[in-house]
């Protein structure tokens, strides 16, 4: 009788432990894939632009994966990736001094004209998230012409179709990001900021720079 409970005190015991061994790997997984850094540069300019600061980590993961350094096909720079028209622009409106398209590479300079420009597109399009979104990738100007066809929007409001497919997948992934950072990082934009870069995302950048190189060496 004895052996019979140590046996399935074991069988218990071994099951938790996988249990948790399973809950320990996927929130590790979660972190990686949807990493959070620059905390309180976030937390300081969604206050000051009346921005989810929520949404500004969702599109800095779909737009760099949070590396400062990535610049796009089409030279949009930084976390936020801003474009060299929207970074020139932003920069006189908001009086950004001795202001060069290098400084889009510095986090503070691409989060606050990447969150201005969040509550722009806001206003234009009357806090409507799939017009924001469409316009934070495919342009504003486009997102007015589709408004006004009927082909694209019924209604003038709301997009029923959007013609460039790199702008339809974009919103669904800004979305499903959002919804994830607002379940992994619940309350965390009310605890006191964690400033500066996540490290483990530092690391993850430098790695895949490191097997890049190999890579291209070989």
């Amino acid at each position: 009788m004895t052996w019979k409970i140590k046996r399935l005190f074991k069988k218990i015991f071994s099951t938790i432990l996988i249990v948790l061994l399973l809950v320990g790997a996927t929130m590790v997984y979660m972190k990686i894939t949807y990493p959070l850094g620059y905390l309180d540069l976030i937390k300081k300019y969604s206050k000051e632009y009346n921005v989810d600061p929520y949404l500004v980590a969702a599109i800095i993961n779909v737009e760099s994966r949070y590396d400062k350094e990535a610049i796009s096909s089409k030279k949009a720079r930084g976390l936020m990736q801003i474009s060299p028209t929207t970074g020139e622009w932003a920069a006189q409106e908001l009086a950004i001094e001795d202001f060069t398209l290098e400084k889009l590479f510095e986090p503070e300079i691409n989060i606050r004209i990447g969150t201005w420009y969040l509550k722009v597109l806001s206003e234009e399009f009357d806090n409507n998230l799939q017009l924001i979104l469409a316009a934070y990738n495919g342009g504003s100007g486009n997102v007015s012409k589709w408004l006004g066809n009927k082909d694209y929007s019924k209604d003038g409001l709301v997009l029923s179709k959007i013609p460039f497919k790199e702008t339809e997948e974009y919103i669904k992934k800004v979305e499903r990001n959002l919804k994830i950072y607002r379940i992994i990082y619940k309350s965390q934009f009310n605890k006191r900021s964690l400033y500066g870069e996540n490290y483990l995302i530092g690391f993850m950048h430098n790695f895949r720079k490191i097997i890049k190189t190999l890579i291209t060496y070989k």
